[in-house]
């Protein structure tokens, strides 16, 4: 069946969405590449850079992007691992759009339009199982108990040995000076850049539905998710790196924890 992506294609620049995505995320995430090259060389180390023996498919790793937006990991996943593949999943048909049209050419990636916080959705997954399964600020937007109830999915997803990553804010509140003085530090930085002309959240969604070719699609987004012209953003809830260490173990991984942080975000692998 025809995507959005089709119809749209020769219309788009998805290159230069690509890019404005890049640095729109970028403004609220400094360190955003950092997080991506420790994520990647976490797969590297613990499946290989070819993927282990014996997995589903030929030449590189099995990865699930999860909740993968325009495909951000996915393509700095292919960089590194040219002979990887990577199924990404969302529910956001805006961002996805952007996705299958950066990719269109690619074999490699494919894309399924899915709600992780449903129970079955697991069951729209092209393969059986995967070496790693990566996911970066996203998950913030599920409650805590649904997260709890998608790392006991991931648990099935993965193979033995596989690898689970998930970068985003995890915020420790036994810190609340520390919190703080970090808070305010990167509200300044955040203003001294946004004078400079970078671009936030709402801006950008205000750029995009503005674009004729990409307004249907990003309507539809935006009944699905709320308006963030209008405040709406995510109901999710956030926990600390150790609860998010605990609730894996707790899910069935072997082992987890932290693998890298910044002042108010972290990244936490678990190990299947």
């Amino acid at each position: 069946m025809a995507t959005y992506a089709d119809t749209a294609a020769g219309h788009a620049d998805w290159q230069a969405w690509q890019d404005s995505w890049d640095r729109q995320q970028e403004w609220y995430l400094p360190d955003r590449e950092e997080r991506f090259r420790v994520m990647l060389d976490m797969v590297e180390a613990l499946t290989g850079p070819h993927g282990p023996s014996g997995t589903e498919g030929q030449g590189g790793p099995a990865v699930l992007d999860l909740a993968c937006g325009t495909g951000s990991i996915s393509d700095r996943l292919l960089r590194r691992f040219p002979a990887a593949r990577s199924t990404g999943v969302d529910l956001d048909p805006a961002l996805l759009t952007i996705a299958r049209g950066h990719f269109a050419a690619d074999s490699r990636v494919e894309f399924v339009t899915a709600d992780i916080s449903d129970a079955n959705w697991v069951d729209k997954l092209p393969h059986r199982s995967y070496d790693a399964v990566l996911t970066a600020t996203a998950l913030h937007w599920l409650r805590t108990e649904q997260l709890s109830a998608l790392y006991g999915q991931l648990a099935g997803v993965l193979r033995e040995g596989g690898v689970f990553m998930n970068a985003d804010h995890m915020p420790d509140a036994s810190t609340p000076r520390i919190n703080e003085a970090v808070h305010d530090f990167d509200r300044a930085r955040r203003q001294r850049e946004k004078s400079a002309g970078s671009q936030d959240w709402v801006e950008w969604w205000s750029e995009m539905a503005d674009d004729a070719t990409l307004a249907d699609v990003v309507a539809e987004r935006f009944r699905i998710f709320g308006n963030p012209l209008n405040g709406d953003h995510s109901d999710g809830e956030v926990q600390s790196a150790g609860w998010h260490a605990e609730a894996l173990r707790a899910a069935g991984f072997a082992e987890a924890r932290p693998v890298w942080c910044s002042p108010e975000d972290a990244m936490v692998l678990g190990l299947r």
